[in-house]
């Protein structure tokens, strides 16, 4: 082992040099202007301006929920769900309002709280399964806003539902066959919707929204990159 004297600084409290063990010598230039510094971010502007409030559709399980609450934190809007809305209001459940006053007066205000949160906001607004095949849901969300399919197979769907107790609909025998006939049924009618991403097991929630803003990209009335 070698034996190295530095000169210290006297504030070092050493005294003016200092005996420091070394292996073998090592000489270090050390100048304030080979430093890199970090350079200063600027403010970051936002990069997206939403002209129309977009409204997620699809199957139960297609991820409306989820994916609408991440795209509407990408896109700093503010994130609706007419269900929750519903809930709040009615101060019950989904499944207990289907319990006690049947799937038509869901149905009724379902349409109501659409009109009403397509008028007074604009945002990410994800909807129930049912509510797309009502006509006069579909007229006002093409009116006021942009439909987006999130279109997810029948096995995929069922992965994601088949253990929730929170589906009214699949309360049945048999829900996977029960599924099967809404899917059947209701997904020529996702297919007039004005935008489709293809959803799938392997795609994160992140990699979603990616998807759907490539998609809202493809019409400038509904969102533009500054």
């Amino acid at each position: 082992m070698r034996l190295i004297t530095i000169g210290l600084p006297r504030h070092f409290g050493f005294g003016a040099s200092y005996i420091w063990p070394f292996a073998q010598y090592h000489v270090i230039h050390l100048k304030m202007s080979e430093i890199k510094h970090p350079a200063p971010q600027a403010d970051v502007p936002k990069g997206y301006r939403l002209r129309k409030t977009v409204v997620m559709v699809g199957m139960m399980g297609a991820g409306k929920t989820a994916i609408g609450r991440a795209l509407a934190a990408r896109l700093d809007v503010p994130f609706l769900d007419s269900d929750a809305e519903i809930e709040a209001a009615a101060n019950m459940t989904i499944p207990e309002i289907f319990e006690r006053d049947g799937e038509p007066f869901f149905r009724d205000k379902e349409s109501q709280v659409i009109a009403r949160l397509l008028e007074n906001e604009r945002g990410i607004l994800s909807t129930g399964g049912g509510a797309f095949m009502r006509d006069e849901n579909r007229a006002i969300i093409t009116e006021k806003g942009v439909s987006v399919w999130l279109d997810a197979d029948l096995q995929v769907l069922w992965m994601r539902v088949r253990h929730k107790e929170t589906r009214p609909l699949l309360r049945t025998e048999n829900p996977r066959a029960t599924l099967a006939g809404m899917y059947e049924t209701r997904v020529p009618i996702y297919a007039r919707a004005d935008l489709r991403v293809p959803s799938d097991a392997q795609v994160s929630i992140e990699e979603m929204v990616d998807r759907v803003i490539a998609m809202l990209l493809t019409r400038p009335d509904v969102l533009e990159q500054m």
